[in-house]
Order: structure tokens, then sequence, then C-alpha cells
């Protein structure tokens, strides 16, 4: 059974950008087709509960090879989102850390697809942002539908 939604996202004007990837790679090191945030929807003032997005395109590396003729954004890639806002929380709340690397995952599911031309929506609930580890509570979705769920876990390097 999937968990409840993180927090209400409903009354969150996803047209509304409130930092884009100037501000993203000023904080996290993420360059080119490893950057999977394009903005960030929605940030707390103390950084624990954060929503991004990646505007998923028909022109990206793993569209050709990852099911040929029905291109479904990895799995992996999803979770590599989530890590990459986690970082950018804990950075936001350390910046004197240098680097965020991804540590672990508990409770992975993955419940629906993800395809080019669609604005794939990734929550963040910090659990825990300390200097020697953050965990996060994640969940991505596409039009309202839950696509993934997972708890992830950094350290600095």
């Amino acid at each position: 059974m999937a968990k409840p939604p993180l927090f209400d996202i409903s009354a969150i004007d996803f047209s509304k950008v409130q930092h884009g990837v100037d501000v993203i790679e000023s904080i996290n090191p993420h360059r080119g087709a490893m950057r999977l945030l394009d903005g960030i929807i929605h940030e707390t003032d103390d950084h624990l509960q954060v929503i991004a997005f990646k505007d998923v395109g028909h022109d990206e590396f793993w569209v050709p090879g990852h099911i040929p003729g029905r291109p479904i954004f990895p799995g992996v890639l999803m979770i590599e989102a989530a890590a990459q806002l986690a970082s950018y929380q804990t950075l936001r709340v350390f910046p004197d850390i240098e680097f965020m690397g991804f540590a672990g995952l508990d409770e992975v599911k993955f419940r629906g697809q993800v395809g080019p031309g669609d604005r794939f929506i990734v929550v963040n609930q910090a659990i825990e942002i300390k200097r020697r580890r953050s965990i996060s509570r994640s969940q991505g979705y596409v039009n309202d539908k839950l696509c993934f769920e997972a708890v992830v876990v950094g350290i600095p390097f």
C-alpha cells in the first residue's frame, strides 16, 4: 500500500518557479544530462519540505534505448532526482558542506511510469538533516499520480 502524500500539494502553484537551474547549480554539482532538477517550486524557510520538478525531454540520453518505441524514464533516475533534491536540502541547511553523496535507500517502491513530455514532480520531506547524515522521505508524481516513493540517505564526502 502506498504511503499517504508527504504534504498536500493541491495548494501549490506549479506554474511559479521559486528557484531555477541557476540556483540549483549554485548548490548542487550536477551538470548536463546528470542534472535531474529543472526548478524548485516550493521550499519552506527551514528547507525541510521541498518540491522540485524535471521536465522530461524527448531527446534525453536514455530515450532511444530504455524501451525502444515506448520510452520509460528509468527508475534509477527517479531515485537520483530525489537524491539530488535531498542534497539540495542539506546543502541549504549546511552551506559549508562541499558535497553530499548518495549513501542509501530504504522502502523503495515504483508505482507508475514517467515518459518524455511529462513534468516529473519530486517531493521531499526531511526526516533528519545533520552534518554527518541526511534522511529524506521522497515521492515522485506525474499528473497527481504517485510514481515512486523512497527514503533517501545522504552523507558528506
